[in-house]
């Protein structure tokens, strides 16, 4: 389970362990948050169990770096080929029904994998087939999640809840491995992929009895191709979001690498069998628990921009130190140093996602995150597999550590919002437009304009307002974008936008919120007429 957030609240510079007055335990108190809490963390210890005879059992069927590096990378490719459309899907249906759709089929893909591993009928390359057909559920599932969780709790404990998610999957990732290395060493790997399938069917049982409000919205319902390119659209103009992205990718490759090579780091530097590896990990995961409590000391002193390079330099150091040493009980202080690294680095960015976006692209957004992390995880396990393979785990840990410190320099130009708010909306400023005639959804293109007339020696400072302007309407669904200046009369501006049907301009409407306020207020401010600026829409007239 992520991290999540959503819309409301009055803008604010208040640190994030000053963002909330509730307790940090107050969204237990919630029936529904309390029941998926403790399915989720039962899910996610199956989770790593999984991960770990995963890992395990290609080091015997394959024993070589790149096989192992390809599980992680099997893993998380479908999330990378279809979290997209899953975060369309999402934002349109039902998400209850989608969770129990995707919880349904990662149960019978992991016990599918149990079974075939219990009867000796397991081969390297089905062991892959049957780690991508999982990925796929896990990539319909993360953005439903997601998206869910302002639904189980009210708006002032979001944070709180945020914070436990975060507790409980690092308590899951440091117990789920150590524990999947006894089982792996006591009844088998087969029977460790069984025990993961059993851990989807308490969160099937308690989606299928939970029962809410359905969300109701007077717009036409998106279709999903249209709902895709919104999202796209959004991500593509939203500075905010883009400078989360490149920084979790700039974050994320480097620091994929411990994960990645952990199984032959292992067996071949520290002599280790299954047990020893699950350790490790359980080292790793307890350091994330560490760092998940500490978050709020560590934003009382450093901002998100500031904490997350802070844990780059961590990783980079602790990566370092694993390709230098092989002493076990070296390795397990740095894996759980690493861990309390990588949850305050992947916290700053995750919370940085659920605050910068409405949420009408909430899902799609979160998606787009995702598709990142996943696809850097993926990456990584192909780059550092590869680079171990032709050199030396040692060697592909340093060039890991490396390009961590390198990456730091994206922040420069790439750095993360410091907004403790949520995205609020709707704008007043973007009223409905009145028509006087009924108009077919799908009638377009739709062109509209917005004549101003301002003071021309003001021209200069006009046209760097209306470009804040340009980046709003692409991002809110506009295909076409321009501003005009009338040669007879130098004072007279119109500014005009194409959307490509009328129910997407209504929805563009809607999309406006209350932190695009200012750019709108100040755009409006250029025009001298005493009335509005004139807004006019136009259809294409084979659309009427």
């Amino acid at each position: 389970m992520a991290y999540l957030a959503t819309y409301g609240g009055p803008r604010s510079e208040r640190r994030f362990s000053e963002t909330a007055d509730v307790s940090l335990w107050s969204p237990l108190r919630q029936t529904a948050f309390l029941g998926l809490f403790v399915a989720a963390f039962a899910s996610n210890i199956g989770t790593w169990i999984q991960n770990v005879a995963a890992a395990w059992l290609m080091t015997s069927l394959a024993p070589n770096a790149l096989m192992v590096g390809l599980v992680q990378t099997l893993s998380g490719l479908p999330v990378f080929l279809l979290i997209i459309p899953a975060g369309a899907l999402a934002d349109l249906v039902d998400r209850r029904r989608l969770l129990l759709f995707a919880q349904g089929w990662m149960f019978i893909a992991a016990a599918l994998l149990g079974w075939l591993t219990v009867e000796g009928a397991m081969t390297s390359w089905v062991l892959l087939l049957l780690t991508f057909v999982l990925g796929i559920g896990a990539a319909l599932n993360g953005p439903a999640w997601q998206a869910t969780l302002p639904q189980l709790v009210p708006r002032d404990e979001l944070t709180a809840a945020i914070a436990l998610n975060g507790i409980q999957f690092n308590l899951a990732r440091a117990i789920g491995p150590a524990l999947g290395g006894v089982l792996i060493a006591a009844i088998g790997v087969g029977s460790a992929f069984l025990i993961n399938a059993a851990s989807f069917l308490g969160v099937v049982l308690l989606l299928y009895f939970w029962r809410r409000e359905p969300t109701k919205s007077t717009l036409p319902a998106e279709r999903l191709v249209g709902a895709i390119k919104a999202g796209i659209r959004y991500t593509r103009y939203s500075r905010p979001l883009t400078a989360v992205l490149v920084r979790a990718g700039a974050f994320v490759v480097g620091a994929s690498a411990v994960p990645a090579l952990l199984p032959l780091y292992a067996r071949n530097e520290l002599g280790a069998g299954a047990t020893g590896y699950g350790v490790l990990l359980g080292f790793f995961g307890a350091g994330g628990v560490i760092g998940g409590l500490l978050m709020p000391q560590v934003r009382r002193h450093l901002s998100r921009d500031q904490t997350l390079s802070l844990s780059a330099v961590i990783c980079a150091a602790t990566t370092a130190i694993l390709a230098e040493v092989n002493v076990a009980e070296v390795a397990y202080a740095v894996m759980c140093l690493g861990g309390l690294a990588w949850v305050l680095g992947m916290t700053s960015l995750n919370v940085t996602a659920q605050v910068v976006v409405p949420q009408w692209v909430k899902a799609r957004a979160l998606a787009s995150y995702q598709l990142v992390v996943q696809g850097s995880m993926a990456l990584g396990g192909l780059l550092w597999g590869g680079a171990a393979s032709r050199s030396t785990v040692p060697v592909a840990l340093d060039l890991a550590a490396v390009l961590l410190v390198v990456g730091l320099a994206v922040g420069l130009r790439y750095r993360l919002s410091e907004s403790e708010t949520f995205i609020s909306e709707p704008l007043s400023l973007m009223p409905a437009p009145e028509v006087t005639s009924e108009i077919k959804p799908d009638a377009g293109p739709v062109m509209v304009s917005i004549e101003y007339e301002i003071d021309a020696a003001r021209a200069t400072d006009f046209i760097h307002a209306m470009n804040a302007l340009r980046t709003i309407r692409y991002r809110d669904g506009a295909v076409f974008w321009g501003l005009f200046w009338d040669v007879a009369k130098p004072s007279r501006y119109i500014e005009y936008f194409m959307v490509e049907s009328w129910s997407e301009h209504v929805r563009q409407h809607s999309r406006v919120t209350d932190e695009d306020g200012p750019a709108l207020e100040r755009a409006r401010g250029f025009h001298i007429r005493p009335s509005p600026p004139i807004v006019s829409h136009e259809i294409a007239a084979t659309g009427k």
